[in-house]
C-alpha cells in the first residue's frame, strides 16, 4: 500500500496534469505513475469472468426472472469494470487509468466454471482510435448466451473526471430467442481532494427485454451530506404496466453487495456479496504471452507492463512512446496511400439497419448515436471461428 505522502504526490501530479488538458481526455496519455497495468481492451473481462452468472438466464423459464438475472450480470460487472487496478476502500488511491488501446489491438481470453457447466469467451478489439471505440463480444456457446457491445469513451475534467460511454450492449438468449438492451452508464471519478479517487454512477438507467420486462436502476451514490458511496436501488416491472409496479426490488452498493426481494411478499430472494467466496471470478485462461500474436494486448504492451512491475517509469515512457510513434506513422502512411484501416474481427453496420435496437428502445429515450461511433459494431462470427495466428501476416503494431 502506498504511504500518504506518495498518494498526495500522485494526486497533485494528476490534478496538475488534468488542469493542462482541454477538451476530451479519452486519448490523452496520463502520467506513467497513474496508469493501470492493462489496456482499455481488457475492460470487457468484467462481463465474462463469472460464466455461471452470464449463463443463468438461459436456464430460467420465467421472462421476468430472466430480466432480473441479466440485471444481476450488469450490476456484478460494475466493480471490476470501474475500479481499475484497485478496489473500494477509504485509504488508497483506488483506481488508475488504463492504457489507451492502439488501433487494431486485440484481447482474447476465456473463463471456465466446471462446477456450473458454463464457459465464456471474450473477443475485444480497438476498432477506432480517433475517436476511441472498443468493440467486444462475449459468448457461452454451450448455454447459448451472447453479449455484443461497443463504446466510445469521452472524458472531461471539471474538478471531477467525467466519463461518458457512448454505446450499448445487447444480450441474446438462444433458448428463448430473447434480447436484452443494456445501457453503458456514465461515470464520475471523485475524491481528488480527499486523497481517495473512486468511481460514482448517478442517474437512472433501464434495461429492456424483448420478453416484455424492464429493469430500472437508480444510482445515487455519496453526496455532500448523506448517501453511501456506490449505492443504488432497482426494480423489475412489466413493460406494459402503466404504474410500473415492481415485481422484484434490489437495493445496496454495487461495489459491495445488495439484497434482492420479491416485491409482493417482501421475501428475500438473494443477498449478493462481492467478497463471498462463491462469488469470486473464475481464473482467466489465455494463450501464454510468448505465444500470442503481436496484435494481442499483453504481448504488444509487454515491455510497458514489465516496466510498470519493476517501477521503472523511464522504461514505461520509452516503450509507450515507441508504440505510439509507430502507430502515428502507420496512420500517416495509410493516408498517403489512400487506404482505410479495416478491423480484424468486427464490422460496422449502419445504425438505421439495427432493427432489434430500435424495437427495444422505442419510447425509451435510448439512442444509437451512430454518427459518433462510426455506426454499430458487431462481431464477424465466421472470422472468429476461423481465427488463426499470425493475424496480420507481415504487419505488427510497430509497422513491420
Amino acid at each position: 500500500m502506498m504511504d500518504s505522502k506518495t498518494v498526495s504526490s500522485r494526486l497533485r501530479e494528476l490534478v496538475k496534469f488534468l488542469g493542462t488538458v482541454k477538451g476530451d481526455l479519452a486519448n490523452v496519455t496520463g502520467p506513467p505513475s497513474l496508469l493501470a497495468p492493462s489496456s482499455v481492451v481488457e475492460v470487457g473481462h468484467c462481463w465474462a469472468q463469472r460464466p455461471a452468472v452470464f449463463a443463468a438466464p438461459a436456464h430460467e423459464p420465467l421472462p421476468e426472472k430472466r430480466s432480473l438475472l441479466v440485471l444481476k450480470w450488469f450490476l456484478v460487472a460494475l466493480k471490476s469494470q470501474l475500479y481499475v487496478a484497485g478496489s473500494p476502500g477509504p485509504q488508497a488511491v483506488s483506481i488508475k487509468k488504463p492504457l489507451n488501446a492502439f488501433l487494431g489491438e486485440l484481447f482474447l481470453a476465456s473463463w471456465t466454471d466446471e462446477e456450473n457447466k458454463a464457459s465464456t469467451e471474450l473477443i475485444a478489439e480497438q476498432v477506432s482510435h480517433h475517436p476511441p471505440i472498443t468493440a467486444m463480444h462475449v459468448v457461452d456457446r454451450q448455454n447459448g448466451v451472447r453479449a455484443d457491445g461497443y463504446a466510445r469513451v469521452e472524458m472531461t475534467f471539471n474538478g471531477n473526471v467525467n466519463i461518458r460511454q457512448v454505446g450499448h450492449a445487447m444480450v441474446h438468449i438462444d433458448r428463448y430467442d430473447e434480447d436484452h438492451l443494456v445501457p453503458l452508464p456514465d461515470v464520475k471519478i471523485r475524491g481528488f481532494l480527499s486523497g481517495c479517487m473512486y468511481p460514482e454512477i448517478t442517474g437512472t438507467y433501464t434495461l429492456h427485454s424483448s420478453g416484455g420486462y424492464v429493469a430500472e436502476v437508480k444510482f445515487s451514490g455519496e453526496g455532500m451530506i448523506r448517501g453511501k458511496r456506490n449505492s443504488f436501488e432497482a426494480k423489475v416491472y412489466k413493460k406494459d404496466d402503466a404504474k410500473q409496479k415492481a415485481i422484484y426490488t434490489l437495493s445496496g452498493v454495487w461495489s459491495d453487495g445488495w439484497v434482492v426481494k420479491d416485491a409482493q411478499t417482501g421475501e428475500v430472494i438473494e443477498m449478493f456479496k462481492h467478497d463471498a467466496v462463491e462469488n469470486d471470478p473464475v481464473p482467466m485462461d489465455m494463450v501464454p504471452v510468448e505465444e500470442q500474436d503481436d496484435w494481442e494486448s499483453r504481448k504488444a504492451w509487454g515491455k510497458v507492463l514489465n516496466g510498470m512491475s519493476m517501477g521503472n517509469l523511464e522504461a514505461v515512457t520509452r516503450e509507450k512512446t515507441r508504440i505510439e510513434k509507430a502507430q502515428r506513422q502507420m496512420r500517416a502512411f495509410e493516408e498517403a496511400r489512400g487506404e482505410t484501416w479495416e478491423p480484424l474481427l468486427f464490422k460496422s453496420i449502419p445504425a438505421d439497419d439495427f432493427e432489434v435496437f430500435h424495437r427495444l428502445s422505442e419510447g425509451t429515450g435510448h439512442q444509437l448515436a451512430g454518427e459518433r461511433t462510426k455506426g454499430v459494431w458487431r462481431v464477424k462470427d465466421a472470422d472468429v471461428q476461423n481465427l488463426q495466428r499470425p493475424f496480420r501476416a507481415g504487419l505488427t503494431p510497430l509497422g513491420y
